[in-house]
């Protein structure tokens, strides 16, 4: 009976060691995600291996964010964080500076071709430092707004979580090919949207001109009365001009942003008498109770929206 406990007792000394270095090993990558569409394809590659921290929140606009003494801290304990790049992220440096941070820095937007910024827009929107800063040469940085180059994102996270955690590899790239696939479902189902929308009525109006890469992809056109980014005031010419040339190409549709004052562009519906549609969420996502608290509900939600305003549904 003394030999059975006290094997008993062995066993369970052995198995709780076990059980704590097993813990321990497996305590989850701490990722700081600078925006919430990077925090949930994070999550979506991650799953339980990891533990994420968003910089800017729901409906949060990065291009004037501010950082808070509690994100150089998160910046401080993380093992990877993951940003945009492309100038998107105009807080980033001083958050790197202020936090010391010795994580590994992941540019997501690794293997995308960017797109230039409009041209009407070029010269105002590298004034606020927005772009390159090469004259008139300014790299649109919402290359997310295309769902191929999401995939490309999905990729790079992928590899920077198999970089930082190598037994949970295998894990990080089963959870990229199956999200990859659900992307792919999602960017058929937009493609289709679009297609049922005639040619002559793919003219809407936003916010600020996020929608680039979405534009080029699709073959939607996006007029907005802000360039790239959302902290560059348009003159009341600006405003005048856009009017103009909304009331030339036709266009059929006009939304607010979630990131944005709708001010503007209830103005410009009162002046082209064009009815605003809804809301597209550009830059950040939803609320969790929202309608676009996931970048696939995102998605969703906005061709939802666009289909809806132009055809009337």
């Amino acid at each position: 009976m003394l030999k059975s406990i006290r094997a008993a007792l062995a066993m369970s000394v052995i198995t709780l060691t076990a059980f704590g270095a097993s813990s321990a090993f497996a305590a989850p990558l701490k990722v700081v995600a600078s925006f919430t569409i990077i925090a949930d394809f994070a999550r979506n590659v991650g799953g339980d291996r990891i533990d994420v921290t968003t910089i800017v929140g729901p409906d949060g606009d990065a291009h004037v964010y501010e950082p808070s003494p509690a994100d150089a801290v998160a910046m401080a304990k993380a093992d990877i964080v993951l940003v945009n790049g492309l100038h998107f992220e105009g807080f980033l440096q001083r958050l790197v500076d202020a936090s010391a941070t010795k994580a590994s820095i992941v540019t997501l937007t690794k293997g995308v071709t960017p797109i230039d910024f409009k041209p009407e827009f070029a010269d105002a929107d590298a004034a606020e430092g927005a772009g390159t800063g090469g004259g008139k040469t300014v790299t649109d940085p919402h290359a997310f707004q295309s769902i191929a180059n999401a995939k490309i994102y999905v990729n790079n996270i992928a590899e920077a979580f198999c970089a930082a955690d190598s037994d949970g590899c295998v894990s990080y790239q089963t959870n990229a090919a199956a999200y990859t696939k659900k992307l792919d479902a999602v960017e058929g189902e937009v493609k289709a949207a679009i297609a049922s929308i005639p040619e002559a009525k793919r003219v809407v109006i936003t916010s600020h001109d996020a929608f680039g890469y979405f534009e080029h992809a699709y073959g939607l056109t996006f007029l907005a009365p802000q360039g790239i980014s959302t902290d560059s005031e348009p003159s009341a010419a600006d405003v005048a001009k856009l009017v103009t040339q909304v009331k030339q190409d036709k266009a059929t549709a006009i939304f607010v942003e979630n990131i944005t004052n709708p001010r503007l562009i209830e103005q410009i519906a009162s002046e082209t008498g064009i009815k605003v549609g809804g809301t597209l969420y550009s830059d950040a996502l939803s609320q969790p109770d929202g309608p676009a608290s996931t970048y696939i509900d995102m998605m969703h939600n906005n061709i939802r929206q666009i289909k809806g305003a132009i055809l009337g549904s």
